[in-house]
């Protein structure tokens, strides 16, 4: 410590030195502890947490000055911009680090085997082309994926959107053996109520669908695997004499 610091008057806050302080209001406890503010730590006290980094901003410089040893004011200045310098580097360091694993988590969810073969139903689906139209494009999933060994589990949502309409869809799968499957994928429109199973529809939406396949609006092909999967049976007997084709249908 030399003649001039002995000399300088703690007490006596230069002008030129009261002013805002980045480091303090950045790091603040870390500054506190760093520059004896202990005051600091009241960061951690719940509500006036959330003042403290202001408090320290304004007042900082002033209390630095008082409770630290400075050779000159050459000497606090060059400290302090020290402190805003590093604050600057470790909140841009947080910032791409979280950056980094907010894009990390997405990208892995994106090339999920779960949403792939959510898209890839989604694109195969008649109903759904009638809804949205053609081209769907899907969004980026969120939600989470499980997966231990040859098994795992996954629950993703992701926006879908057409020429006709938006919407967003949740689905479910599962890792059995190795592979993946999925149990529940269901659709909700835009601007309408209710979820649309694209997996296992209602009895009543199977009814309907059978009804639209014998007007033509949907594939008999693809009608009859829903009617399936809601417990509908479906007969057909074809005949190469008028009428051409009947179709019986039972609800069972």
């Amino acid at each position: 410590m030399t003649d001039q610091s002995l000399n300088l008057d703690r007490n006596e806050v230069p002008a030129e030195i009261d002013r805002w302080n980045w480091g303090a209001f950045l790091l603040n406890w870390i500054w506190g502890i760093g520059n004896n503010v202990f005051i600091a730590l009241l960061v951690f006290v719940p509500l006036l947490g959330l003042v403290m980094p202001f408090v320290l901003g304004a007042k900082g410089s002033r209390w630095a000055w008082r409770n630290g040893h400075w050779e000159s004011v050459e000497h606090f200045k060059r400290v302090q911009r020290a402190w805003a310098k590093w604050a600057v580097i470790v909140y841009c360091g947080v910032i791409v680090l979280f950056g980094a694993i907010f894009v990390g988590v997405f990208a892995l969810l994106s090339h999920s085997e779960a949403y792939k073969l959510g898209v890839a139903r989604l694109e195969a689906s008649t109903e759904v082309a009638n809804l949205l139209g053609k081209p769907i494009t899907s969004g980026i999933p969120a939600g989470k994926i499980n997966v231990s060994g040859a098994s795992g589990e996954a629950a993703l949502n992701f926006s879908v959107s057409g020429p006709k309409g938006t919407g967003a869809v949740y689905l479910t799968a599962t890792k059995r053996d190795g592979a993946w499957s999925l149990t529940s994928l269901k659709l909700k429109m835009d601007g309408q109520d209710g979820l649309i199973d694209l997996l296992h529809p209602t009895r009543a939406e199977g009814v309907r669908r059978f009804a639209e396949a014998k007007a033509g609006t949907v594939g008999w092909a693809r009608t009859t695997d829903l009617l399936f999967h809601s417990q509908l049976r479906a007969t057909e007997t074809y005949t190469l004499h008028s009428p051409p084709i009947r179709k019986t249908l039972e609800v069972q």
